[in-house]
């Protein structure tokens, strides 16, 4: 016997390099780990408080409904009005296992065996894979700075004339790993070119409230498109990782379907992260999160003023989240080979943990290197000074 071909998926690197940064650390060595994307802090005082209280007064935590609590799926229909200005009504959320348990729903719901959905290149690694294992068709939109890294209409109208069909569009603004961001008007056209072309577009929302640039706001796709899949989570912006707690905003056709898909696969999101949430729409929450984010926006300015110390030589802009993803200069390459041996050397020398490209893009991403700021100014100031040293020690001089 032996394992299914669907379950014939890439590991994802960095976890591999999170257990390496362990091993080392056990080891006594003093490692800089830049290769998560897990914010600093945990989750806002009032949602442990309410969590705490909760848990003494011996609180029901037993199984919600499927699809959650509506209490919880109230909060968050009053957060997109006072956020986006969409009304959306509180029974289009279902709450989920994190947003990798909404990915599954969405793809199973949206998609069936063979359907053709198209990614932009580089992304995130976990959407293609997961879409392989259910055994559809992925394409590559391959971006770059002239795209700012994100799909256009010109790639998705090339794709489809290629492969004579689309069925779904994947999209995250911001995106992991480079941190670009539509613009209204670009994820307008996006939404509405889906719409015309019958094309489930699911928008991955979870980086939304990281943002740095005045003009690249993020906006949700139901501004645009009601037959839209939204995603997100409150693992990013309220720093919420290990609750496992994330949404859908589900259109009206798919509801039965995901409803149905849920009660068998999940019976529903953990329940005490559903009571203990609603605080985190709470004003000291939302001015906890922002205070975070002004410490990434001081954390970004550094590196986008310094990224020459990692032997990178073009980056992408870096609108939200927290990551730089940039392409390492020649004189790197030249003596490394690829991004993977840099990283390996860098961690093993100046005990940085850093993320090859390989991970978001099969093709180029040999080329290029991801690093989280979200390690706080201090272990991001601390990385750059180590690695530079490195790099001074390992690049002959003219």
């Amino acid at each position: 016997m032996q394992a299914s071909q669907r379950s014939q998926v890439a590991p994802f690197e960095v976890m591999q390099i999170v257990d390496q940064v362990a091993t080392m650390r056990a080891a006594g060595y003093d490692v800089i780990s830049l290769c998560v994307g897990e914010p600093g802090g945990g989750a806002p005082a009032a949602v442990n408080e309410l969590a705490a209280t909760l848990h003494a007064q011996h609180a029901d935590f037993g199984y919600t409904s499927t699809a959650g609590l509506l209490e919880t799926r109230q909060a968050l229909a009053k957060h997109y009005l006072g956020t986006y200005g969409v009304q959306v009504p509180a029974e289009n959320f279902v709450m989920t296992t994190g947003s990798s348990g909404a990915f599954q729903l969405s793809f199973l719901a949206a998609f069936d065996a063979g359907d053709v959905v198209a990614l932009a290149r580089p992304g995130y690694p976990a959407y293609a894979n997961i879409l392989r294992a259910l055994g559809l068709e992925v394409v590559d939109l391959p971006t770059g700075a002239a795209q700012r890294f994100q799909p256009t209409v010109q790639l998705l109208e090339e794709a489809k004339k290629e492969h004579g069909r689309l069925d779904g569009l994947v999209v995250a603004s911001p995106n992991n790993p480079t941190g670009t961001m539509f613009s209204a008007q670009e994820l307008s056209e996006l939404a509405a070119w889906c719409e015309a072309n019958e094309v489930r577009l699911i928008s991955d929302e979870i980086y939304h409230g990281i943002e740095f640039v005045e003009d690249r706001k993020a906006h949700t796709s139901w501004e645009f498109s009601r037959s839209s899949i939204v995603v997100s989570s409150f693992s990013k912006y309220w720093g919420m990782t290990g609750w496992r707690l994330g949404w859908m905003i589900v259109p009206d056709d798919l509801m039965p379907t995901v409803d149905a898909l849920a009660s068998n696969l999940a019976l529903c999101a953990p329940a005490p992260a559903q009571r203990a949430v609603v605080a985190a729409f709470e004003p000291s929450s939302l001015a906890e999160a922002e205070q975070r984010v002004a410490e990434l926006a001081k954390t970004r300015d550094l590196v986008l003023a310094n990224y020459g110390k990692l032997g990178i030589e073009q980056a992408a802009p870096a609108d939200g989240a927290f990551y730089l993803y940039g392409r390492l200069s020649e004189r790197v390459l030249d003596r490394f080979g690829t991004a993977g041996e840099y990283c390996r050397q860098v961690l093993e020398c100046a005990q940085v943990a850093l993320t090859p490209g390989g991970d978001f893009d099969p093709f180029e991403g040999h080329l290029f290197i991801r690093l989280s700021f979200a390690a706080g100014y201090e272990q991001v100031a601390e990385s750059l000074e180590r690695v530079a040293a490195f790099l001074r020690q390992a690049l002959p001089t003219d």
